[in-house]
């Protein structure tokens, strides 16, 4: 159902599994005490307590990706860019068949950030949605208070033809309480329309 690699001008997406995915790379890059406590501030995952919770991501990743849930991939940067090869983060397509949508994610270390990463890799993954999947909607969203994301965030969709839709109130579970989203949405017919323009 989904391609196993994707790949942009700067980055490689490998599908998150054990066969690409080491659990110790993993883990080293998002352990608790590694990990930029920046990463974490508004992503509803903890940094990883021990090499089992890297272990159990990944197990969980191939359940999604089996049962056509989600699509996820590791990012690494390609050959002649800073870290080449190197494990940048996660990104991933949630996809809600019965509403024709797919969610975009990603948890990028902060090396890694403000290089225009998560840009590449939403193109990559809107391309999969609606080439791909034949999806109807793709949506996007941050965490009320996260900055950064909102600015990286309204560059693609403005990019791809979509718009800020709203605040949704109390959606994202947090280990100290619950977050608002901002959501943003790119329709297929705007893509359609961004990609012609």
């Amino acid at each position: 159902m989904f391609p196993e690699r994707l790949e942009t001008d700067r980055l490689v997406l490998e599908r998150l599994c054990h066969e690409n995915a080491d659990t110790f790379e993993l883990y080293d890059r998002f352990s608790a005490g590694e990990a930029d406590a920046e990463v974490f501030e508004y992503v509803p995952q903890e940094p990883y307590r021990t090499p089992k919770d890297a272990l159990e991501q990944i197990d969980d990743a191939e359940e999604r990706w089996n049962d056509c849930e989600a699509a996820e991939y590791i990012v690494r940067p390609k050959e002649g860019e800073e870290g080449a090869g190197q494990l940048a983060g996660t990104a991933r397509l949630y996809c809600e068949w019965k509403r024709e949508t797919g969610q975009l994610g990603l948890i990028l270390a902060k090396p890694f950030w403000g290089r225009g990463y998560s840009r590449e890799r939403a193109a990559a993954l809107m391309e999969l949605a609606f080439d791909h999947l034949d999806l109807a909607l793709v949506t996007a969203g941050y965490n009320d208070g996260n900055e950064k994301s909102r600015r990286a965030i309204e560059a693609y969709v403005n990019a791809h033809g979509g718009q800020y839709d709203g605040v949704l109130r109390n959606w994202v579970p947090m280990s100290d309480g619950v977050d608002d989203l901002h959501r943003y949405t790119v329709l297929r017919e705007q893509y359609e329309q961004a990609v012609v323009d």
